[in-house]
């Protein structure tokens, strides 16, 4: 007897559990990102970047405008402004120390933003992110500057990626 009750208990309790997890689940309100029924993809549509003051800064802004429209360009009359300042920073590592000269480095790329309404100038989301790529240093001059250059546009690229994520995460609210 006590064996048939020790399976109804546990039957029970697995009954009572799957019941719980169900009523905890159902008041779960996840929901994709750029879904159609908050509407993101109409107000990214209708978002603008200020212009840029450096290379890495319009990197920044052309990935940008290219998330934010899909492919479709820069709005005319934006309804939201995002008004950033992009930095770039080169560090080297691994210094060899009979020459003094490094053979790699990081390339740091800083966006600092600000989105606004432009119907009322309200602050909807300020924030900074960045993003770091390795490089490696060759032994020419010219290649070195390369090599920056296209770690720069990587960190900028994935740094343009972080703030279109939190622009989207700002309007979908």
């Amino acid at each position: 007897m006590s064996s048939d009750f020790a399976r109804k208990l546990a039957r029970r309790a697995g009954i009572v559990s799957i019941l719980v997890s169900a009523a905890l689940l159902s008041g779960c309100q996840v929901r994709p990102l750029y879904s159609e029924s908050t509407g993101v993809l109409q107000k990214l549509g209708s978002v603008g970047f200020s212009p840029a003051s450096n290379r890495a800064g319009q990197e920044v802004r052309n990935h940008l405008i290219f998330l934010a429209s899909g492919g479709a360009g820069e709005v005319e009359k934006p309804d939201y402004m995002v008004d950033m300042q992009v930095s770039t920073a080169v560090a080297d590592t691994l210094l060899v120390q009979s020459s003094d000269t490094s053979r790699a480095g990081r390339v740091t790329v800083a966006v600092s933003y600000t989105l606004r309404s432009t119907k009322d100038s309200q602050i909807i989301k300020a924030g900074s992110r960045s993003a770091t790529s390795l490089v490696d240093f060759p032994n020419q001059e010219f290649a070195k500057l390369r090599a920056i250059r296209d770690a720069e546009n990587r960190a900028a690229d994935q740094a343009a990626e972080f703030v279109g994520a939190d622009i989207a995460a700002a309007l979908s609210r």
